[in-house]
């Protein structure tokens, strides 16, 4: 295992500037995840710790050692790419002992090493296969597998499950949950996707052109988003924002009513409440009673997601229990409760507790 630490990191292509002096800590043994919409920039920073990209300022330390200056083959990892990369004239057993031959390791430690990682990966099978032969999630675990049996220090992953249809992405992102149990080894893992983030991630990287948002647990991102960014980021579906202005704790929703913001948070000057789908109230109950008309309804079987028009105009989305009796066209009440609501200031950025 092996920590990993990125200080004032920048990249450009040309004269454009793409990672702006980045500075990141991942620990040793850590299951770091980074996230962001496309462009941000999280698969040109994994290259770089990589060696596959070279940077242009700052450093890039794995473990003790600055690797700036040295090769992708000298910086003891694996990286597992979106595409499988498998030699087609070869079979499994040979895909995965290919890599250690080239560097003429003894034939009883490749064979022990192709060994365990096929254990691990429950592709015992298959190893006399060749790839022709290999549904899409068996060849994901062959370019994993080939990952494993080199024993590095650190595992880097670039989109691995991208190519893959729905179910088996459930499928693979609990078992790359297991295998990280099992190693203890420090990955990296690059995802446009938030649920693997907020399934696998021991700590989370939100990337926006090239910056760091936010670094934090799951937990922490969702209930403690740092700014607009993070808290319209993260979360399926999206968080509400409701635009108000504010004098002291009192915020006025135009044409929705006033509400009353928890002990602590203040402002003098126009605000964001955001609420995420599950925190309105279908009904009384809550802090402020907001008035609206259904304009769709979704069902999902365990749960529902209702599009309400307010009586500003603005349509909320909200997600209810999947027995919730809503229709087209109903008049309905929500209710916001203030202590669940999250505050951000005229910048985007948050008002009250960090977590």
């Amino acid at each position: 295992m092996a920590s990993v630490t990125l200080s004032q990191v920048k990249k450009n292509y040309g004269k454009v500037p793409v990672i702006h002096g980045i500075d990141l800590e991942i620990k040793s043994g850590e299951f770091m995840v980074l996230v962001g919409p496309s462009g941000c920039g999280k698969s040109t920073l994994l290259r770089m710790i990589a060696g596959l990209e070279d940077i242009d300022d700052g450093t890039i330390s794995i473990g003790d050692r600055v690797v700036n200056d040295l090769g992708a083959s000298q910086r003891n990892l694996s990286m597992v790419f979106q595409s499988y990369a498998l030699y087609p004239h070869m079979s499994v057993r040979k895909n995965l002992a290919f890599g250690l031959s080239n560097l003429k390791m003894d034939k009883a430690e490749i064979e022990r090493r192709v060994a365990e990682a096929a254990r691990i990966l429950q592709i015992e099978p298959l190893l006399e296969r060749k790839p022709r032969q290999l549904s899409g999630g068996q060849k994901q675990r062959v370019a994993i597998g080939r990952a494993i049996v080199r024993e590095p220090q650190l595992f880097l992953f670039d989109e691995p499950l991208s190519n893959l249809d729905a179910e088996l992405r459930v499928q693979m992102r609990v078992e790359l949950a297991g295998l990280y149990q099992r190693l203890g080894t420090t990955m990296i893992y690059v995802t446009h996707d938030q649920t693997e983030a907020m399934t696998m991630a021991t700590r989370i990287v939100v990337l926006s052109k090239g910056h760091i948002e936010q670094v934090g647990t799951p937990y922490e991102l969702y209930n403690f988003p740092r700014n607009t960014f993070v808290a319209t980021f993260i979360g399926s579906p999206k968080m509400n924002m409701l635009e108000a202005v504010a004098k002291g704790s009192t915020a006025s929703l135009e044409g929705l009513g006033d509400l009353q913001m928890p002990a602590g948070i203040t402002a003098n000057s126009r605000v964001s409440i955001g609420v995420r789908p599950e925190q309105f109230i279908l009904g009384a109950g809550g802090d402020l009673a907001l008035q609206g008309t259904v304009t769709l309804v979704e069902y999902l079987g365990s749960e529902v997601f209702i599009y309400v028009r307010l009586g500003n105009g603005q349509v909320v989305l909200v997600q209810g229990a999947g027995n919730s009796k809503i229709a087209n066209g109903e008049a309905v009440t929500l209710s916001i409760s203030a202590e669940q609501a999250h505050y951000f200031d005229a910048e985007g950025h948050r008002l009250g507790p960090a977590g």
